[in-house]
This record gives C-alpha cells, structure tokens and sequence, in this order.
C-alpha cells in the first residue's frame, strides 16, 4: 500500500511539472526552433536539431515555470490561472523553484556546450529577460509587452543560429516573429481582459479596449506584412525564400490585416477571438512555407 501511495504521489508531481512548464507551448516555441534550424542549415545535423530540440525545450519549461512562482500570488485571483499547480498546492514554491532552475540550467548549457556559444547566449538572454525584466514589469506597465516580446521572438532565432548561420537573414526571422507578438498577445490581452484585471494586469495598450488600442493592433498588423517578406527580399542577389513563401506570407498578414481592421471597426471581444485565432495559424503556416519554399 505504501509503495503504491508513493508511486501515485511521483506521479502526481510529475503531472504537476509537466503543466508548470506548459508542455503545449513548450512545444510550439521548439518547433519554431526546429523550423529556424531546418531554413538555416544547408545538410540535417540530426544530434544537433535533438539537441536543440532538447535544450529549448528545457529553457522553455524552466521560463514558464519560474514566471509561475513570480505570479503565483496573482494566479490565485483569475479564473485562467488559479487551477495551475502552485495555486492549488500540488507543488510548492521550492519544489516549482528547483524543477524550473534545474530545466533552465540543462537547457542553456546544452545549447551552449553542445551546439554553439551563441546559442547558448541566446537562451540565458531570454531566459533572464522573461524572467526578470518582463514577469515583474507585467504588473507595472503595458511595456511589457514590447520587452516580452525579445524573448518570444528568439526561438527561430536560436534555431538559424544552431545551424551555425548568422547575417541579415537571422535577424529578419528575429523581426517577423518579435513584430507578430504584438497583434497576438493584444488579442489575447482583449479577450483575456476582466480575467487580467483580476490579477492586477492591465497589458492592453493606450487604456484598454479603446479605439485607441484597437488602432495600433491594426497598425502592428499591417507591419507585419513588409517584415515577414524581409527573407524574400534580402540578401539581393539570393533571397533565402522564393515567390511561393513571400505569397503565403503576403496572404497570411492580409488575414490578420482583415481580423485587426474588424477589432478596430467593433472593439468586439469576438473579433479579437478572430484575430487571435488568426495569430495561431499565421506563425507555424509563414514559418513552414519558408522552410518548404527553400528546400523544394
């Protein structure tokens, strides 16, 4: 019987550290990675993409897990966050402390000994970035999300630099993907917005859910557009994407134009759904198409 209690009760905590470190985004951030890697590389190194896929994974369980124990008194008062593990005691701080800390430490030295010094900086940016500047700044201003915005927009980052490539096109993934945060996470932050003001968050820019705000989600959108064909255009001579990608990224960023441009016209929570749904799709679909469009 005991032996029994013991095993449900690992198991439990097992359970507990999988949802502090947010598998499901998890996922996604490595898989922008793989796709930075895999538009970067000219032959598949396979030990370093599991490496990479491995250390980002880790980095990124280890972000979330920390930003949860920074938030935890917070994540009590809204209804999205108050059944996560720390709140409702299934870990405690210390034991969300060191499985955060310890994932964090094994990502970044995997990235930086295994793959690449660069790398490795890359993570242990983002990871104090997100950590230390954006999770505390959230409470404070609506600029966090232009800071949170740095480390979110790594993952691709990483992902080319794995590959041992670095110059203009490096920092043109960096652009797209730091450029389609803002449209993103104000959908989110619409959506989201009594349950954020819950927990003392007000990230919506220019007051809330004004016209204002709405207006300059449509501009960031519109943005976006000439960011996201940067790889078409540059380096002149030999562009990394060719016409299919930059027409799916043209389309893409028309789609969010037209969910921005319905959220300005109503300041609708449905429409900010519509555009955040869109912002779900936008990502993987222009990130796969430069992959797809380079190696075809």
């Amino acid at each position: 019987m005991t032996s029994l209690a013991t095993h449900s009760g690992f198991s439990s905590k097992v359970r507990a550290i999988a949802e502090l470190f947010k598998l499901r985004l998890a996922f996604l951030v490595v898989v922008s990675a793989i796709l930075g890697y895999l538009l970067g590389c000219n032959e598949v190194k396979w030990d370093v993409l599991g490496i990479l896929c491995l250390g980002g994974f880790l980095l990124t369980g280890g972000s979330n897990g920390m930003n949860q124990v920074w938030e935890r008194e917070y994540d009590k008062l809204m209804d999205r966050t108050r059944s996560r593990p720390i709140p409702t005691g299934r870990l405690t701080v210390s034991e969300a402390i060191w499985a955060s800390a310890i994932a964090a430490v094994l990502g970044i030295a995997m990235l930086w000994i295994l793959v690449n010094t660069a790398c490795g900086i890359l993570g242990l940016a983002a990871f104090f970035s997100y950590v230390f500047i954006y999770t505390p700044l959230k409470r404070v201003s609506s600029l966090a999300v232009f800071v949170g915005a740095f480390p979110g927009a790594v993952p691709p980052l990483l992902g080319y630099v794995a590959a041992d490539h670095y110059g203009i096109e490096a920092g043109s993934l960096f652009a797209m993907q730091f450029m389609w945060q803002f449209p993103h996470f104000w959908a989110i932050a619409w959506v989201a917005h009594e349950d954020y003001m819950k927990g003392g968050y007000n990230l919506l820019p220019l007051g809330g859910r004004t016209k204002r705000s709405a207006f300059q989600i449509l501009i960031y959108s519109l943005f976006l557009i000439p960011v996201s064909l940067l790889l078409w255009v540059f380096p002149v001579n030999q562009p990394i994407v060719g016409n299919i990608a930059a027409i799916v990224a043209f389309i893409s960023g028309l789609v969010m134009v037209w969910y921005a441009l319905k959220l300005y016209r109503s300041c609708d929570v449905k429409d900010a759904r519509g555009l955040m749904f869109a912002s779900f799709f936008y990502l993987p679909v222009v990130q796969l198409a430069y992959v797809l469009d380079r190696i075809g």
